[in-house]
């Protein structure tokens, strides 16, 4: 079945994959696919609600938290439906329009976790380097253009691609590698020149997934210099731990994506089971992990989840 889009055939719908070679299992492998998605629901809400509800978390670095926990519940609810439908129901069938507009999203929220977690180090460097002024400097006001400005950036990274996608013929097998829409994926069943495109890509990736680890490492560059000059050392663990959860949380996404990238690049004739566990270690570990990691290292929203759950009881 065909779609005429610009005078140009493209198959009106894709073909998504479970875990190859392991099609009989499905049903059971859904089990363990269900419990991450379940906690990284459930846990992205409650650190919401727990911040929505503490009048104390309505600063700063909480209201960051609070971007990233909306990140990766969008980034969970984005590729749930596929998953669940092809591991459930074997549901493998994808219409073009919904394919792309999962690439949308999927690769929005990547790339506004990423931007998030930069911000988030911004946020700590103020807060180590420049205590006196961090009022003054990350305002409500300044937060807002933060937030509108990481929604900017990540839509007009993913545009560009998109409709650089959009406008080729896809022909042949139209069958996917994973249980939802990747662009690296997808690129490979189109039958044209691609050039535009991977140039493109090369672009984003050395402007976004490159550029923001480096700043990141420059923020904690600075940070260290600072805390180094601290006499006391009680202070200067203080000051680290304070890091230690961001830290964690840039590790949860970077080296996933970094493992990825090396897997597309350098392991192209491995085992596809291979693409499809590095990939969904890639989009479901920060989901999964942020929240706990923010639950069990910050002090203030422990505490938040408690009063939020023994005032439902009371």
């Amino acid at each position: 079945m065909f779609l005429v889009t610009n005078s140009t055939q493209v198959p009106f719908f894709f073909i998504l994959n479970g875990i190859p070679g392991f099609e009989v299992f499905h049903n059971w492998i859904s089990i363990p696919f269900c419990c991450l998605y379940t906690v990284s629901i459930m846990g992205n809400t409650t650190i919401l609600a727990v911040i929505r509800t503490e009048p104390s978390l309505h600063e700063p670095m909480y209201l960051f938290l609070s971007m990233l926990a909306v990140t990766d519940l969008g980034l969970t609810l984005t590729t749930l439906p596929t998953v669940m439908g092809v591991l459930w129901f074997g549901a493998s069938e994808i219409s073009f329009e919904a394919c792309f507009a999962q690439f949308f999203f999927l690769h929005g929220f990547s790339f506004m976790e990423s931007s998030v977690l930069l911000a988030m180090s911004f946020d700590r460097y103020v807060a180590i380097c420049r205590p006196l002024h961090y009022v003054s400097i990350l305002t409500n006001r300044v937060i807002r253009r933060i937030g509108v400005a990481i929604i900017c950036r990540c839509v007009l990274a993913v545009l560009p691609p998109l409709f650089l996608l959009k406008r080729l013929p896809f022909c042949g097998s139209h069958q996917l590698s994973h249980s939802y829409c990747l662009h690296q994926d997808m690129i490979r069943l189109v039958c044209a020149d691609t050039t535009v495109n991977n140039w493109y890509g090369f672009v984003l990736a050395l402007v976004i997934i490159t550029l923001d680890p480096l700043l990141i490492v420059l923020s904690y560059v600075l940070i260290l210099r600072s805390v180094l000059r601290i006499s006391s050392q009680v202070e200067r663990l203080r000051a680290l731990n304070n890091c230690l959860s961001h830290i964690l949380a840039v590790l949860v996404l970077y080296v996933p994506m970094v493992g990825l990238s090396m897997t597309h690049r350098f392991a192209k004739h491995a085992p596809p089971i291979v693409h499809v566990i590095m990939a969904n270690i890639y989009l479901l570990a920060p989901p999964v992990m942020n929240p706990i990691i923010y639950s069990v290292k910050t002090k203030q929203i422990r505490r938040g989840i408690f009063h939020l759950f023994s005032h439902r009881q009371l």
